[in-house]
């Protein structure tokens, strides 16, 4: 059967992918549209999976919160590039992966990206070029508590926090505080035990070897500690808009609590393999084959 250039456009259309691609599958299905579009969806997984194991570093976070204040969620959709996650549809695959994950009330990334969304993934990775990866995902949802959010203009930083009661001013403040402090508990008392063991074990060897007697080393540790724990305890750090006023007391001059908050931020803790230009592009041409 001839293919015509109508057929192709079809394709291309029905499937966002090449044109030389949708030529192909065409050709070896005879013309037959649905065996093409079935063929093709095969390929597009398999070369979705080769790119599978490329670090996705870059890429975009998706916010939203609900009118009432009583539900919002936050999303990390990760890709290779700057460049890529700035193309129009892996931005719109990001809203849809948001929309998905607000509607579900789900933070389990298997779970929701089961079935259509995750075909939707392995069709786009095909399409652009470079591995996508659905990272992470938080859902807040109150039944008395007022959730409110912040995401930074560079769409690389983003906060939901729930507070006692509504007020979208002072919750959108302290969003912004914790986009810029980047605490990591509400209060001190938050502070996982482990994570407190560890750092008291690192200021008793520091402590211990400027050889001081064992009374004020331990002195000199319970002093970092505190300093430590204040630190990182978002009541416990100075406004971000005011250096003279603790979070504590914003909150008590405001009437209100902050009951919890999670903190986005595209790429952290994801470790980079350094490579110079020319085997970036080697790279890239090996991926493509």
């Amino acid at each position: 059967m001839a293919i015509t250039a109508a057929m192709v456009k079809e394709l291309r259309e029905r499937t966002g992918l090449g044109m030389m691609d949708c030529k192909k599958a065409l050709t070896e299905a005879d013309g037959d549209m649905e065996l093409a579009i079935e063929e093709l969806r095969k390929s597009s997984a398999l070369k979705a999976a080769k790119k599978s194991g490329r670090t996705t570093a870059d890429g975009l976070l998706g916010i939203r919160v609900s009118e009432d204040g009583r539900k919002g969620a936050v999303v990390e959709v990760n890709i290779e590039t700057d460049f890529a996650a700035k193309n129009e549809k892996f931005i719109a695959f990001v809203d849809e992966v948001l929309n998905a994950f607000f509607e579900a009330g789900s933070d389990d990334v298997a779970a929701v990206m089961a079935g259509g969304l995750e075909e939707k993934r392995e069709a786009l990775v095909q399409e652009i070029g470079e591995n996508i990866t659905v990272r992470r995902a938080a859902s807040f949802e109150t039944a008395d508590g007022f959730i409110t959010s912040y995401k930074h203009v560079d769409n690389r930083k983003a906060v939901l926090v729930e507070l006692d009661k509504e007020d979208e001013a002072l919750g959108r403040d302290l969003a912004m505080h914790i986009t810029a402090i980047n605490p990591m508990v509400v209060t001190s008392a938050e502070v996982p035990e482990d994570v407190l063991a560890k750092e008291r074990e690192i200021y008793t060897s520091q402590a211990a070897e400027s050889g001081k007697p064992a009374d004020i080393v331990e002195k000199m540790v319970e002093g970092r500690v505190r300093k430590f724990l204040a630190e990182v305890s978002l009541v416990d750090q100075p406004f971000v808009k005011d250096g003279n006023l603790k979070i504590s007391q914003l909150l008590k001059d405001k009437g209100n609590a902050a009951r919890r908050f999670v903190r986005f931020e595209v790429g952290e803790g994801i470790e980079v393999e350094a490579q110079d230009f020319a085997a970036e592009v080697a790279a890239q041409v090996k991926g493509s084959e």
